[in-house]
């Protein structure tokens, strides 16, 4: 990551979709989980309504994830088909931070999307992200919850 973090804005969490994120992370821990979030998108300020579990079907899932792409295309309409829009994804750093490795920065392809890290190196926190093609990098969301 460079010195120097953007900021984007605001990603608001509704209560159930928080705690579906966190509980996912700790039971699939020690591997990393991944899933879809679901809701309201916007370039700079999202909510996120729901939160759709994927398979980790990455070859090392106890430090890398990947969404089988049929998977993925199946899990977007079934959010399409709820009447929401894909705000972004998350996944789990079950040893490490909230903050993007270089790796997620490697994979990142959804610009302007939110890419969500719940870090379980202690108690659960989640922080997210905005991925922006220009430039390559992440730029640093608040996190929001909305009971």
């Amino acid at each position: 990551m460079p010195d120097r973090v953007l900021r984007s804005g605001v990603i608001t969490f509704e209560r159930a979709a928080y705690d579906a994120v966190v509980t996912h992370a700790t039971d699939g821990a020690p591997a990393e989980v991944c899933g879809v979030l679901a809701g309201t998108f916007d370039t700079e300020d999202s909510i996120v309504e729901a939160a759709h579990r994927t398979e980790n079907v990455a070859e090392h899932p106890r430090t890398r994830y990947a969404i089988d792409p049929t998977e993925l295309f199946s899990t977007i309409e079934r959010v399409e088909a709820e009447g929401l829009s894909v705000v972004g994804f998350y996944h789990s750093h079950p040893a490490g931070g909230p903050n993007p490795s270089g790796t997620d920065v490697e994979r990142a392809t959804w610009d302007g999307y939110s890419y969500v890290i719940c870090a379980l190196d202690g108690a659960p926190f989640v922080g997210s992200w905005r991925w922006t093609s220009e430039g390559g990098r992440f730029g640093r969301e608040a996190v929001a919850l909305r009971e």
